[in-house]
């Protein structure tokens, strides 16, 4: 920010404003800046509604609209004759900071930002030129960088003049749709260091409220130029927005801005110019930054499920929800919506069941407030079946698992158990459901035909129950099958509407079988004759139970050779058929079974990343992390023996920790919100040190002897963790 100069370099801002207003009056403008910035502004209009009808169940996304989009172009107005370069600004600088003269420099500053003309003028890379395409902004991007590097370097008068131009900028009378120069000069503003500072924040708001309001075909424009800002810079304007968002939610100096209530339009503003740049980041493959550079912690600690119901039933209105742009929402945050829907779904089927129960005057019993599911382990995969398909209207309700002849009592650890023995069970290679792929070290649907697909309906449902209880899977899918288990995110109403058809690519098909989709993206760069040298046609053979089939591209497709010409067509086409239609009654069942306990809205706010992450935590094990949150009961961190168990621990391999981590929790991975979130906790056994350490999963504890040495507590922990399935009581 302005950190230069002295530390009320704006004394006050309003007497800024103030003095810029006495000048604006004395040359006759009518148009007052004390209205754009003075906190007590007077009859203020809330922006457009800025949200889709929340009843289409859409997300918010710029990134829809076709290559052009053919909106009338206005008239560009002429612009000033600007001649000074890059050189001769950097020479101007380094004239001033060695003279301490800073006229020059203040002129070139006060006349370019003076208004939007004159930043086009400035910045535009030909003046004569329109440049109204997406492909091209027309602006010199490294004079803008330079210039607004030196910036903050320059005196004060010299930053305020620069805020008083962009004032008078925001404060033209627009009459007709904006101009590409107009456009230009907001992506050039926005990019304005200052804006850091919470004591531009008036203006800065204001800025951005234009912005939002601006047609979606000029949002279009502004798209498409943003994706070409270098990625520091990219991730500054995103970091500026967010911190902007954050400061008017929880204000370190609630004085330094207006009320809330005479400003409700900041975040609405701020959030509607983030997608615009969310949608950008999404054009570029790989993105510009991650998605999670979106993310807003400070959301984390607003009420959301406020935000959450505002956004289910307000529709079309002039409400804001921040789950209008759940790309702004953490993971942390949208597991807390999923949880809480989840248990309020619970609780309400729970509700019913007992209702049920009293109107036919029958005793309740607790039993029926979960769902119990009785299995064998000698028979886990059919009594799974069987269970789960009896129980279906029982989903929705808690889950509780008994495995028959044993003595545990499930306050979650038997529950982590089942879904562990269960899915290594239908996932082993011999069971023939899912096809393991060496080189991606994933698995993915068999496409074989069978007569019954409700195992793969169990799949499904097992993932859903997952993320209803709150469980962590070890199921190693690739990012394609979750971005098909949205597609789309809510079970259509009519059944014959295909489900888990997702729009896929080669990239997909690397991820699951890379040896194949590199032999396709080499046939789609060979340089010879494909049609003479490779002799295909659009027909594709699949071996199954040792027959070999053939199956049609397209129809006919057996007597349409593969050309030069068409090439692409035949890759596109063969990577959905066997990522989406060879294997569609499969995923469908997957598809329907998960959504049969997981149907929420608050699936809309996920991406298929998210999902994967809900469903299967993440496998970095970062046992530091769970040393500094573990919690002690008999033991200090500082006695010996736990100073010898984590040496223990550290010192293990990856296999050997996740072994750990499974015994003491009933799962190897780590949950959202990392391993904090496990509550890990050490107690003290009273036993004999003759005897191994203990876990209870369901609250993530671990039962340690105080064994006498290193040696000893190793030997016995790595018994213990490689010998921990099953319950029992003795």
């Amino acid at each position: 920010g302005l950190e230069r100069g002295a530390k009320n370099q704006f004394s006050t801002f309003s007497n800024f404003i103030t003095t810029i207003n006495q000048k604006k009056e004395g040359i006759g403008n009518r148009n007052s800046p004390t209205q754009l910035v003075i906190p007590n502004i007077k009859n203020v209009r809330d922006l457009p509604p800025i949200c889709l009808d929340v009843r289409q169940k859409q997300r918010i996304s710029i990134d829809t609209l076709p290559q052009e989009v053919k909106a009338p172009i206005p008239t560009e107005p002429s612009l000033p004759i600007r001649t000074k370069t890059v050189k001769d600004f950097q020479d101007d600088v380094e004239n001033a900071k060695s003279s301490g003269d800073w006229k020059a420099v203040h002129d070139f500053y006060s006349t370019t930002f003076d208004s939007f003309l004159e930043i086009n003028a400035a910045f535009k890379k030909d003046t004569n030129s329109p440049f109204n395409t997406i492909e091209d902004s027309g602006i010199n991007a490294k004079f803008v960088n330079v210039v607004y590097d030196a910036l903050l370097n320059t005196p004060q008068d010299v930053q305020k003049s620069v805020l008083k131009g962009v004032i008078n900028g925001l404060l033209q009378e627009w009459k007709g749709p904006r101009t590409k120069d107009d456009l230009r000069a907001y992506c050039i503003l926005l990019q304005n260091p200052q804006f850091s500072n919470t004591s531009t924040y008036v203006i800065y708001a204001h800025l951005l409220r234009q912005i939002a309001a601006l047609t979606e075909a000029d949002h279009h424009f502004l798209v498409h130029w943003s994706k070409k800002i270098s990625q520091r810079r990219f991730k500054q304007l995103v970091d500026r927005l967010l911190q902007f968002i954050s400061l008017r939610l929880f204000p370190a100096k609630p004085e330094e801005f207006p009320p809330m209530v005479k400003c409700t339009w900041w975040i609405p503003s701020a959030t509607k110019v983030l997608a615009l740049f969310n949608a950008a980041n999404s054009l570029i493959n790989p993105p510009i930054i991650s998605y999670t550079d979106f993310y807003n912690s400070t959301l984390d600690h607003i009420d959301l499920m406020e935000e959450y119901h505002n956004w289910q039933c307000y529709g079309n209105s002039h409400r804001f929800s921040f789950c209008q742009y759940p790309f702004i929402i953490s993971i942390a945050a949208k597991k807390v919506i999923i949880q809480r829907d989840s248990e309020q779904q619970m609780i309400s089927i729970a509700r019913q069941s007992l209702v049920d129960k009293v109107s036919r005057r029958q005793k309740p019993d607790m039993n029926m407030l979960f769902l119990n599911v009785k299995v064998r382990r000698t028979h886990l995969v059919s009594d799974s079946l069987d269970e789960l398909a009896r129980k279906r209207a029982d989903l929705k309700k808690k889950l509780k698992v008994t495995f028959v002849g044993e003595a545990g009592l499930d306050m979650g650890g038997l529950t982590k158990e089942w879904f562990l023995l269960l899915i290594r069970q239908i996932f082993h290679p011999d069971y023939g459901m899912f096809t393991y792929h060496k080189d991606s070290h994933c698995h993915w649907f068999s496409s074989f035909k069978c007569d019954n697909y409700s195992e793969f309906r169990l799949v499904g449902a097992l993932m859903g129950l997952a993320v209803y209880n709150s469980i962590t899977l070890d199921i190693r899918f690739p990012p394609c099958c979750y971005k098909k288990l949205l597609s789309p995110p809510i079970v259509p109403c009519d059944h014959n509407t295909f489900v888990g058809i997702s729009d896929v690519t080669l990239d997909d098909l690397f991820q699951i079988m890379p040896e194949l989709a590199h032999g396709l993206s080499e046939l789609l760069s060979y340089e010879g004759n494909v049609e003479e040298d490779f002799y295909s046609t659009f027909q594709v053979f699949q071996e199954e139970f040792g027959v070999i089939k053939s199956y049609n591209l397209k129809p006919n497709g057996d007597k349409i050779p593969v050309t030069n010409q068409n090439r692409k067509e035949y890759v596109q086409l063969y990577v959905d058929f066997l990522l989406n239609k060879s294997i569609y009654k499969q995923f469908a069942a997957f598809y329907y079974g998960f959504h049969s306990v997981c149907a929420s809205y608050a699936l809309l706010l996920l991406r298929p990343e998210e999902v994967e992450i809900l469903v299967c935590g993440s496998p970095e094990l970062d046992m530091s992390a769970l040393q500094r949150s573990t919690q002690y009961e008999g033991y200090q961190k500082t006695d010996l023996t736990i100073r010898y168990f984590w040496e223990v621990v550290l010192g293990f391999s990856l296999d050997l920790q996740k072994k750990l981590l499974h015994f003491a929790t009933g799962s190897d991975r780590v949950p959202v919100g990392g391993m904090a979130d496990l509550n890990f906790k050490i107690s003290k056994s009273e036993t004999s040190t003759n005897w191994l350490p203990v876990a209870h999963t369901c609250f993530n504890q671990l039962c340690l002897p105080p064994y006498k040495n290193k040696k000893e507590l190793k030997q016995k922990l790595i018994i213990g963790i490689s010998n921990a399935e099953g319950f029992g009581l003795e």
